[in-house]
């Protein structure tokens, strides 16, 4: 059977998967389930990503020490592959672990530096969990790259032990990550799930977390948002082709559905695959620091906003923080505002300015 679906239905099948209708969660460790994985990115023209996406989940009693705690000593979250991730989901990425390195480049230049990698356990073995400038560099052959990782061997080699689940990130102070051995991190006992099987899984847990995808795509940066034969198949009403929809949240269509207001990180997974943004809520949005201000229609990090159950604009802002201002720029409308709606994004922009501890500055100000 494939599922006839609306666009208003769509649309808010993935607000609810992603926590961003009126049913707010309580807890950092709860978000994180549920959305599966909570970017990291250092961007602070608002807050850094993760701060970002879950303050909009759960509002201005979230603290950044409640996610230090999730992935430190709660230990309900672990860092791996520049997420946050559940810790309940930790086997399926285990399984992934063992298999061996993707890229000839990685698994040769580990061999070359076998002496490099056994130092870096053993260092970690005795003194960890150690940041990365407290680590000597023993490589016999550097890393080179055209990129920023080029002669970074310390960093290149904790990465890839990461990868290879023989070291993990105890944690962080401010931006800088602390590694340890892994089995000092990870909890022991946890099921071994073969390759194939956590594969299926993990789209399964990724469909739930977005309530619908496609089930293939081209890829997009991150984190992957298809789901492959996950779920149950769906039409959307004027939308071509075909999409998978988690049945679980399929059931709850049939509850009334009751929206918010909230300003979007641009990372945000309801918005970060851009065309399946397009197609279900017909909205147009690139990030637009990398380009020359010149250029840019909405600003250099603007938020996407979501009323309801539509995305209806973007906000340019920007926290200065050495002035204790939120300062707006401009708020651009997708489509026309009643007043109500334009009263909830400014309600919500003060809300977010008393989460960062600023006072809101407007254009006319």
């Amino acid at each position: 059977m494939v599922h006839e679906l609306t666009r208003q239905e769509a649309r808010r099948l993935a607000i609810r998967a992603q926590l961003l209708d009126a049913e707010r969660p309580s807890f950092v460790p709860e978000v994180i389930e549920a959305l599966t994985v909570v970017n990291i990115d250092p961007t602070s023209a608002i807050a850094p990503s993760e701060d970002h996406l879950l303050w909009t989940r759960l509002g201005v009693s979230y603290e950044h020490a409640q996610l230090q705690a999730a992935a430190g000593s709660e230990r309900t979250a672990f860092e791996y592959d520049g997420m946050y991730r559940a810790m309940v989901d930790l086997p399926l990425y285990q399984a992934v672990m063992r298999q061996p390195l993707r890229y000839e480049q990685a698994r040769q230049w580990v061999a070359d530096n076998a002496g490099f990698r056994r130092d870096i356990l053993d260092r970690l073995r005795g003194a960890g969990p150690l940041r990365t400038g407290e680590i000597p560099d023993t490589s016999s052959r550097p890393w080179g790259s055209t990129g920023w990782t080029d002669n970074r061997n310390v960093t290149q080699m904790l990465e890839i032990l990461t990868r290879l689940g023989e070291v993990a990130i105890a944690g962080r102070t401010g931006r800088e990550r602390h590694w340890d051995l892994a089995e000092r991190v990870y909890p022991a006992g946890l099921p071994e799930i073969p390759i194939g099987e956590a594969e299926w899984r993990r789209d399964e847990r990724r469909l739930q977390s977005l309530g619908i995808a496609r089930a293939s795509q081209t890829e997009v940066p991150l984190e992957r948002m298809d789901v492959r034969g996950a779920g149950e198949p769906a039409v959307v009403e004027g939308v071509p082709g075909t999409w998978r929809v988690d049945p679980v949240g399929l059931a709850d269509l049939g509850r009334p559905f009751r929206g918010r207001t909230a300003l979007l990180s641009p990372f945000d997974r309801l918005v970060f695959d851009r065309a399946r943004a397009e197609a279900l809520f017909g909205f147009e949005y690139v990030l637009e620091m990398y380009k020359p201000a010149a250029k840019r229609r909405w600003g250099y990090f603007a938020l996407p906003i979501l009323h309801g159950d539509r995305l209806v604009g973007k906000l340019d802002a920007k926290a200065d923080r050495k002035a204790g201002l939120l300062r707006v720029f401009a708020i651009h409308a997708d489509i026309d505002w009643p007043d109500e709606v334009a009263e909830a994004v400014r309600a919500e922009i003060g809300s977010l300015a008393d989460w960062l501890g600023l006072e809101v500055s407007h254009p006319e100000d």
